[in-house]
């Protein structure tokens, strides 16, 4: 009886070990040229109320991250410091970096878009569109050119005091300082990411659960919207932030963890992680560490094909 019983206190504390730490689940073979079997999978730091919006400063070797209900960007530095960033962030979301190596940040609380100067002040890049105040600003990218592309669902605040009456995805040119509304037939735009090539942008959806992939102009709009990824599983989480690497392959956070899809939209495998990830962004000198927001965490592991960054 004794040997039973530490048979099965040794069989819980492996399970509990591998459910820390998270673990890949390989769908084809192509997914190991993409992760190592070895990988490991580190939570780097722990102990926030949602976490999410993790951006790499090659400038400094840090990263920071949102933590929403928290109100605070983290920063943490590559010797594993943990320092606030910015006390009250107007509970930031989505975070990246323009092509002077500036912050980009969604704000729920404030309903914008935010550029943070060298200096450290705030510039407001977006907070309406016709007159009307922006739903919630959640994720955000830029493209090689400098033009800013964000979702807006309305995530961040209650019904009554929604103004516009869509969830859009928007295009900010800072030269001419034109917002314009690119798509408003999504139900919850969430997150989005440009091919290697510029050429397409995936967009996903967190309530119809899909991926959408569109054509991108010379003039910077979106036309040709189609499916490219439908989640059929029946796991918790919804399609969140994702990123691409340099190969074009897909890094979308969603049901069952993070999963990794061809160019083609195949599912290649998954990143299983013990909390639902929220968002996700590459970082180091060779764009080979992915690093992964998780509710109350950040994890990270090493990749084979560095992701795409445009700075």
């Amino acid at each position: 009886m004794m040997d039973l019983l530490k048979k099965i206190k040794k069989l819980r504390k492996k399970i509990r070990k591998k459910f820390y730490k998270g673990h890949i689940e390989p769908k084809s073979d192509d997914f190991y040229k993409l992760i190592p079997k070895n990988t490991k999978i580190k939570r780097i730091a722990t102990g926030f109320k949602f976490t999410e919006g993790p951006i790499w400063f090659n400038d400094g070797e840090f990263l920071l991250f949102s933590d929403i209900p928290g109100n605070k960007i983290y920063k943490l530095s590559k010797n594993k410091e943990l320092t606030v960033f910015r006390e009250s962030s107007n509970n930031s979301n989505g975070l990246t970096l323009d092509e002077k190596g500036r912050l980009i940040a969604c704000e729920h609380g404030s309903r914008r878009v935010t550029r943070t100067e060298k200096d450290g002040s705030t510039t407001v890049l977006a907070d309406s569109f016709d007159g009307k105040k922006l739903n919630s600003p959640n994720d955000v990218v830029v493209n090689i050119n400098g033009l800013i592309y964000f979702t807006d669902p309305p995530f961040g605040i209650k019904k009554e005091v929604q103004e516009l009456k869509f969830s859009g995805v928007y295009l900010l040119n800072l030269e001419t300082r034109e917002l314009k509304l690119l798509v408003d037939d999504f139900e919850r735009p969430n997150g989005l990411a440009f091919s290697p090539d510029e050429k397409h942008l995936y967009i996903n959806d967190s309530w119809q659960k899909c991926i959408r992939r569109f054509n991108v102009e010379e003039n910077g709009e979106l036309t040709n919207g189609t499916i490219f990824y439908e989640f059929t599983e029946k796991l918790p989480g919804n399609p969140d932030g994702m990123k691409v690497d340099i190969e074009g392959n897909i890094y979308c956070t969603g049901p069952g963890g993070i999963s990794v899809i061809s160019p083609s939209g195949n599912l290649l495998g998954k990143i299983v992680l013990p909390e639902i990830p929220s968002n996700c962004a590459w970082g180091k000198e060779d764009n080979k560490t992915f690093f992964i927001t998780a509710q109350t965490s950040v994890y990270k592991l090493k990749v084979n094909i560095p992701g795409y960054k445009p700075y």
